[in-house]
């Protein structure tokens, strides 16, 4: 069969791509609120004649020639966006093209990213020639680490070998990313009144634990990820002035690196602070690939940097090698008039392509 990799064909991809984007960007799909967009998903792959199944409002679809003996690729991205912040001066939900400019909540994080790879599984979805399964999953609530977006689907797949995960990084493969852990702390003291020598002060406690949390180095640091970080995002005591408080609550935000599992880290901080301690969740761990993984590899011979991404992002519920790669820059997730420029899908489209023929191909 002939290439699609070819810069003609490769162009028809893009205009897809581009037209379902403008779609996407004019329905609303705030998290927990993507029906709409999920209906629009679907409706492409029903023009496309793709099989795909649902689960709440994600979407997932296989190969044609899927073989249940082979290994399978997930290709993922995620269809709920932020709601618009209040510096926006054109409509969020317009679809506005300027100077190759595509304009739009959502465009560049991450529905530029979704819209590639989806057409990127249309690529290879009639291939006979594959020595992996390509499985694509357009998910909900990752803008809000939602626990009914990818992570009820991973456990309806097949044993995923790796996955692609379509965020904004300018093609560049942050082969891996810090995971999120965050703790809610109370300090404990005895109330008395403030104007005797009664009581046990909590904030004074808090102070002091917190002042550890402030410059305690984790003593291994990720070659990629750098160091974990710790910051201290909200605090809560008292009940009015002359009264000394009895508790003091507090927040950690704890960015892990693959050095660590987040229930060490939980350990090590409880062993060195006199708050009780308590984990909201440990479902977004950090994640990796190796650099010696053949789709990373690819990437490289392509003059593409490998990098270690500080953001979270649903990589965190994949327990798998798994790649960040999408078209589109970081810096323009959750800002006023977002954009993507359209030449970066049409690269994007064309290099996921390129990677995946190096790897998934025979």
């Amino acid at each position: 069969m002939s290439s699609l990799t070819d810069s003609e064909n490769i162009k028809i991809l893009s205009e897809e791509a581009i037209v379902l984007l403008k779609k996407l960007i004019e329905t609303s799909s705030f998290s927990k609120e993507e029906e709409n967009t999920a209906a629009l998903i679907q409706d492409f792959f029903r023009q496309k004649n793709i099989p795909f199944q649902t689960k709440k409002n994600n979407i997932w679809a296989y190969n044609k020639f899927f073989d249940a003996s082979k290994p399978t690729v997930l290709l993922n991205s995620h269809h709920d966006t932020v709601k618009p912040n209040k510096s926006w001066t054109l409509n969020p939900f317009e679809a506005l093209v300027e100077n190759d400019k595509l304009f739009g909540l959502g465009s560049n994080d991450a529905g530029g990213c979704l819209v590639s790879l989806i057409t990127t599984f249309c690529h290879f979805y009639q291939r006979e020639d594959l020595k992996y399964n390509i499985v694509i999953a357009a998910t909900a609530e990752e803008e809000i680490s939602g626990k009914e977006g990818l992570e009820i689907v991973v456990p309806e797949l097949p044993e995923i070998s790796f996955a692609i995960v379509g965020e904004p990084t300018e093609m560049h493969l942050a082969v891996a990313e810090k995971g999120l852990l965050v703790l809610d702390c109370t300090a404990k003291g005895k109330s008395g009144h403030a104007a005797r020598e009664e009581g046990d002060n909590a904030i004074y406690k808090a102070i002091q634990d917190i002042d550890w949390i402030r410059n305690y180095k984790f003593p291994k640091v990720s070659p990629t990820l750098g160091p974990i970080k710790m910051s201290v995002t909200m605090i809560n005591a008292g009940t009015q002035h002359n009264v000394v408080p009895d508790a003091c609550a507090f927040t950690i935000d704890v960015r892990a690196t693959d050095q660590y599992t987040l229930e060490e880290i939980i350990e090590i901080i409880q062993a060195k602070i006199q708050s009780e301690v308590s984990a909201r969740s440990i479902r977004l761990r950090p994640s990796s690939i190796p650099m010696e993984h053949p789709i990373v590899q690819a990437g490289l011979k392509r003059g593409r940097t490998a990098y270690g991404s500080p953001t979270t992002s649903d990589q965190a519920l994949l327990d798998c090698p798994s790649l960040k790669m999408g078209p589109g820059h970081s810096e323009r997730s959750h800002t006023a008039n977002e954009f993507i420029y359209l030449h970066e899908i049409n690269a994007g489209i064309s290099q996921y392509i390129s990677m995946l023929e190096e790897v998934v191909v025979n």
